[in-house]
């Protein structure tokens, strides 16, 4: 196991700057995750610390030492990509042990190397198989085993699920964190998809635009996010101009449109500062519909159904509120709210965040 250290790292592809200083810790043994949408710069990120990319200006550092100028076959990493990158024509035996042939690796240690690999991703006895004849998940297995049979320091995985239909990725997940738990090889992994990072991270670094927008636990990103972007790309998210009314020790009084006066957490408010005017960001999972009127003091308003979204088990709802709409996602009892139906929408203050405007 090894740290990673990222020191104002930049990195600008002629006029573009792709990187704009960022600072990390990737402590031992952890699973980081980089997210963002498509161009943010997480992979730019990624394959400088792997040294498929040099820095334009910054440190990585790896247990202490700085490798911006160390070759990337000498940084001892394990890469894991999208695309695999088996060798179609070598069976699943020579694939694994490739990179033990460029470790001074006896010969005589390999196969023992590559059956201790192949049970720790759980797919005993294939040695002797093509990649051809093996699923998309199992060829991810393989490519996993391929990149721990070297005994990696750090762990780099460049989306390595994008590539797997919905019911398989959601397996693959949850594989993927039991073999990083078992091996304990500081990872980090790459992706777009926000359930992946909240459901798989010890921390999670949100990116947009080259810039890290925040670092956190999932819990903390998500309950609390640092940014509007944040707030955005995590989850659904309704977010409302409010006004200050009122601060005290503990809390702060809002106005917010169309259901009038909330007392907000001083904790759920640090973003807000000493502005008078600000943004509340209110989850979809978080408001409640009913066909009742709502408790009395709990902030509310009346709606009606403009839309719904059938999941299952959960309902999203676009909800109409004057001039106003909101997405509330609920859990379903009985029969979902139809089309048209008026209901009320009730918030939970404690489960609000409030930034700056």
């Amino acid at each position: 196991m090894a740290r990673v250290d990222l020191q104002n790292i930049t990195k600008s592809f002629g006029a573009f700057k792709a990187i704009h200083g960022a600072t990390a810790t990737f402590e031992e043994g952890s699973f980081t995750t980089l997210l963002g949408p498509s161009g943010c710069g997480k992979t730019t990120l990624l394959r400088m610390i792997s040294g498929l990319e040099t820095p334009t200006s910054g440190d990585i550092n790896i247990a202490g030492r700085r490798i911006n100028d160390v070759p990337i076959h000498k940084r001892n990493l394990g890469l894991v990509f999208q695309n695999y990158a088996l060798f179609p024509h070598r069976n699943i035996a020579e694939n694994i042990a490739f990179g033990l042939k460029y470790r001074d690796v006896p010969k005589s240690d390999i196969p023992a190397k590559v059956k201790n690999a192949l049970d720790i991703v759980r797919l005993p006895g294939v040695e002797e198989r093509y990649p051809s004849q093996l699923s998309g998940g199992q060829q991810q297995r393989i490519a996993m085993a391929r990149a721990i049979v070297i005994e990696p320091d750090v762990l780099l995985l460049d989306e390595p699920l994008s590539a797997l239909d919905a019911n398989l990725r959601d397996e693959m997940r949850v594989e993927l964190k039991a073999i990083q738990d078992r091996i304990g090889v500081t990872s980090i992994f790459v992706t777009h998809d926000q359930s992946e990072a909240l459901a798989m991270s010890d921390k999670i670094i949100v990116m947009s635009s080259g810039h890290i927008e925040q670092i956190g636990s999932p819990e903390e990103v998500y309950n609390h996010p640092a940014s509007e972007f944040v707030a955005g790309f995590l989850g659904t998210s309704n977010i409302l101009d409010v006004a200050v009314i009122e601060r005290n020790n503990d809390s702060v009084t809002l106005d917010i449109p169309n259901f009038g006066k909330a007392q907000i957490p001083l904790a759920q408010a640090s973003g807000l500062g000493d502005a008078s005017k600000g943004r509340i960001v209110m989850r979809a999972e978080k408001l409640q519909l009913t066909d009742s009127a709502a408790p009395e003091g709990a902030p509310s308003a009346k709606a009606r159904v403009e839309a719904v979204d059938y999941q299952g088990q959960l309902a999203r709802y676009f909800v109409r509120i004057g001039e106003l709409q909101l997405q509330v996602i609920n859990m379903i009892e009985g029969r979902p709210f139809s089309q048209g139906a008026e209901v009320t929408v009730t918030l939970s203050p404690d489960d609000c965040t409030v930034l700056a405007a």
